[in-house]
């Protein structure tokens, strides 16, 4: 039985080491054994800058974001308080004024 850590995109067990890293046969993802080996299992949601996010936050839209089935545009500039982290596509849950609950991608804000 191998002793090394299963994939962490694609939970493959037949990752193996390479180095400084380990690889994945299956995904191709690699990552450091230094990640591994602190358990930086959990995926840090990160803004368009790249600080890290957390729940409570807020954030600022860096870009006019079309709602999807309406005309009404989300303009840039607009701060977003009080953000939930989710997992998915959408990793933002919030409420924005005016607006109402929407979901957003952590690639279009930034951190207030």
């Amino acid at each position: 039985m191998s002793d090394l850590p299963n994939c962490p995109e694609c939970g493959s067990e037949f990752t193996y080491d390479d180095g400084m890293q380990y690889v994945c046969p299956e995904c191709g993802h690699e990552w450091s054994k230094d990640a591994a080996a602190a358990g930086e299992d959990e995926a840090v949601i990160r803004d368009a800058n790249g600080n890290p996010l957390a729940d409570g936050d807020t954030v600022t839209v860096i870009k006019d974001l079309k709602i999807k089935g309406s005309s009404s545009v989300v303009k840039v500039g607009t701060k977003v308080k009080n953000i939930r982290l989710v997992d998915g596509d959408h990793d933002i849950d919030c409420k924005i004024d005016g607006i109402g609950p929407m979901k957003l991608k952590s690639m279009f804000v930034k951190k207030a």
